[in-house]
Order: structure tokens, then C-alpha cells, then sequence
């Protein structure tokens, strides 16, 4: 790979620390709703609650991700987040049994699992301005090949044991920490707008509600990512459950997922071009990411069968690809210092979608079957394609502003 050559020494240690974290990840969130249909015999109703109660947690985590940026410093945030998401992986085996502890240890992983992500995504911007936008995607595939070799271990291990995916997913999280520790010791703490310590308000700059009543910076983006992941719920409330039910291995769902991440890494060229013919600006590559969305479900209804949910895979992944890079991107390109903020505030409005969609679908799964879930993915992902639009035309000539505020 020598595109890495490009990249600083510590760029490369971040890219094997991402990776190895993603693959740990990887061992337990696709298996989550199989353990508790499966292993706990709970209904799919009950597992789409679980995954309600763990995103709920993911968007006060991203929320309050965003706020403590400066407040606490990155290095606090990003270590204290990390290891208090690790104590409550390692609970899980041995809490499991009691439904309702269970349920509210499944709301702290998704809380402190998510309180690091708009630190690292700010920290990336701040550190690597210059090249944020194509690190962002670099890391974004490096995370990704974590999840194909994750993925393709997930599913011969739930056949083993599903709480030994619990605990290695915990060692790779505090092994995450101790790298941050170690990371972010070296790294001074005067840098640019990294900001590792705690630092005092800035002097002028705008409050909360100024922020938040900056709504086209943010609010349609956000509102499109919502619906996405509503409809991406189709995966965990609609296949998975598919699969047990036609009597298919687990492994057929670890399959699909690892078809997802090694896409990721392969299908590169394909998104590079679609970026360079079709969707050259953040935004444009948004609306295209939906109508991906969008076609992978219709797919799935069309041919109804395990090679109909490949081909889906590989639409949805593409689809995948060029929103992910895309929207920290476009945030830490328009937001100035004030870009943790945004991506706390959209990450957890996109996050609402988590938890609306597993509920939603795995009620409408419970009831109807596939299909009728199905129809909804899509009907959602064209409601995304609008907001993607609408934010497109707010920010047309958009110039960027120190604090995410316009003139």
C-alpha cells in the first residue's frame, strides 16, 4: 500500500490503533440482536428495544461529546470515554441473565461508546487541516478492514460463544485507550486548536442557542443521516432475523457484513470516480449516498433471497462509502473552532434513527415479515435524498466562518 507512504509516521500508528478497535467492535454490534434473539430467546421486538436503549445512550454520548470538546479537553474525553466503554463490555457476560441490568449496561456501552467519536473526528480536523477531508476517508477504510476481519470472525464465534465476542470487543476498546494515553502525551498540547487540556471559553464567541440557530449548517444533513440509519436498521431487525428463520448458519449474516468491509477497502476506485464525475462537493456525494441506499432496498424486495441481500450489500456499502467521509468533512470545512459542537449536535440527531428504526422495524418484522420492512428502508432513504438536497441548496457558495456562524 504504498499511498500510505504519503502519511506521517503517527498517521500510520492512528490508522493501526483505528483498525484494531474496529475489528474488536465488530465482534459484537452485528451480533447484538442475534444474541438476544437467539441466545436470551427474546422476541424481536425485545432486541429492537435493546439496540433503542444502546443508541439512546450513543446520542447523549455524541451530544455531550461535542459540548465537553473544550470544556474537558480532548485527551480526558477521549481516555475516559474509551475505558469506561471497556468496564461495561467486560460486564456483559456476567450480567446478561438480568434482563434489566442488561439492558441499562447496553445504554452506558452505547453512551461512552459514542462520547469519543466527535472528539476524534474534531481532533483529526484541528490536527491534519490541511488534509482532513481525504484522512477522514483514509481512516474510514482502515476502520472498515477492522470490520471485515471482525465480521468474519463474529459469526464462528457467536456459533462458539457470543460473550467471548463481548470481551475481546472490551480489550480492544481500553487497548484503544491506553493508545490515546500514550498518543495524545506526546502531542503538545499548544497545537493548533487540538485543545488536550481543559481551556476557557473563547472570549466573543457565540453561545449554545447561537449555534443551534444555525440550522443550515447542520439540521437537513442531520435530518438525511437520520433516515438513513433508520432504514439501515433493515440489517440487524430485518435480515438477521431473516436468516434464523429460513433456517440459513449465522455465518450467512457475518458473510454479508464481511463482504461490507472488504467493499470498503476494494470498491474504492468506484467511489473516487463516482466523486470525481457525479458527486464533487460533500454535499452532492450525500444525495448520492441515499439514492444508493435507496436502490439496495429496492433490490432486496424485488429478488427476496440471500443473493438479492448480497447484491443489496454492495449497493447500500457504496452507499455507505461516500456518506460517511462526507459529513465530518463538510463539518470541519464550514464549522471553524466550532466544529466539535457540530459534529456532537448532528451526530446525535442522526443517531435518533438508531433508535427509532430497530423498534419500528422489528415491531413491523414481528407482525409482517421482510418485505413490508423493506418498503419502509426505502420510502425512508427517499425521504433522506430530500434533506441532502435541501442542505445542498442552503449552502450553495457557502464561505467558511470561524465560529460555524455566517456573517
Amino acid at each position: 500500500m504504498r499511498w500510505l507512504d504519503t502519511y506521517p509516521k503517527e498517521v500510520k500508528i492512528f490508522l493501526l490503533a483505528s483498525l484494531v478497535n474496529a475489528t474488536g467492535s465488530a465482534l459484537m454490534w452485528p451480533l447484538t440482536t442475534m444474541y438476544v434473539f437467539d441466545e436470551l430467546g427474546r422476541t424481536m421486538a425485545n432486541a429492537g428495544f435493546v439496540i433503542l436503549i444502546q443508541s439512546l445512550g450513543g446520542i447523549f454520548g455524541q451530544l455531550l461529546g461535542g459540548a465537553l470538546y473544550h470544556r474537558v479537553g480532548v485527551k480526558k474525553l477521549i481516555i475516559g470515554s474509551l475505558a469506561l466503554n471497556a468496564v461495561g463490555l467486560f460486564a456483559l457476560p456476567w450480567i446478561s441473565a438480568y434482563w434489566v441490568i442488561f439492558i441499562c449496561a447496553m445504554g452506558w456501552i452505547g453512551l461512552f461508546s459514542s462520547l469519543s467519536l466527535p472528539a476524534i473526528q474534531a481532533f483529526i480536523g484541528f490536527r491534519f487541516a490541511e488534509r482532513r477531508g481525504e484522512l477522514f476517508n483514509v481512516i474510514y477504510v482502515a476502520n472498515n478492514i477492522g470490520v471485515a476481519i471482525g465480521t468474519a470472525l463474529s459469526g464462528f464465534l457467536a456459533d462458539f460463544s457470543y460473550h467471548l465476542s463481548f470481551v475481546l470487543n472490551g480489550v480492544t476498546s481500553a487497548g484503544f485507550a491506553i493508545f490515546f494515553w500514550y498518543y495524545l502525551s506526546r502531542v503538545d498540547p499548544d497545537q493548533g486548536e487540538v485543545h488536550l487540556t481543559k481551556r476557557k471559553t473563547v472570549q466573543g464567541g457565540p453561545g449554545v442557542w447561537a449555534l443551534l440557530g444555525n440550522t443550515r449548517l447542520y439540521l437537513f444533513m442531520s435530518l438525511g443521516v437520520l433516515f438513513l440509519l433508520f432504514g439501515n436498521s433493515i440489517w440487524n431487525t430485518g435480515v438477521s432475523p431473516y436468516i434464523i428463520s429460513e433456517g440459513m448458519e449465522k455465518r450467512m449474516y457475518g458473510l454479508l457484513w464481511t463482504l461490507n468491509g472488504v467493499l470498503i477497502f476494494v470498491g474504492q476506485p468506484f467511489t473516487n470516480w463516482v466523486k470525481r464525475t457525479m458527486a464533487r462537493t460533500s454535499t452532492a456525494q450525500m444525495t448520492a449516498s441515499a439514492v444508493f441506499y435507496g436502490l439496495a432496498y429496492i433490490v432486496m424486495i424485488t429478488m427476496y433471497s440471500y443473493p438479492g441481500m448480497v447484491l443489496a450489500m454492495v449497493l447500500a456499502t457504496f452507499g455507505e462509502m461516500l456518506i460517511s467521509p462526507a459529513t465530518p468533512a463538510f463539518i470541519s470545512e464550514h464549522a471553524g473552532r466550532s466544529a466539535p459542537f457540530y459534529i456532537g449536535i448532528s451526530g446525535g440527531i442522526g443517531a435518533v434513527g438508531r433508535v427509532i428504526g430497530p423498534y419500528a422495524m422489528g415491531v413491523m418484522y414481528d407482525k409482517q415479515g421482510l418485505i413490508p420492512v423493506a418498503w419502509l428502508a426505502t420510502v425512508t432513504a427517499g425521504i433522506a435524498v430530500l434533506g441532502f438536497v435541501l442542505h445542498a441548496v442552503l449552502n450553495r457558495n457557502r464561505e467558511v466562518k470561524e465560529y460555524g456562524l455566517d456573517a
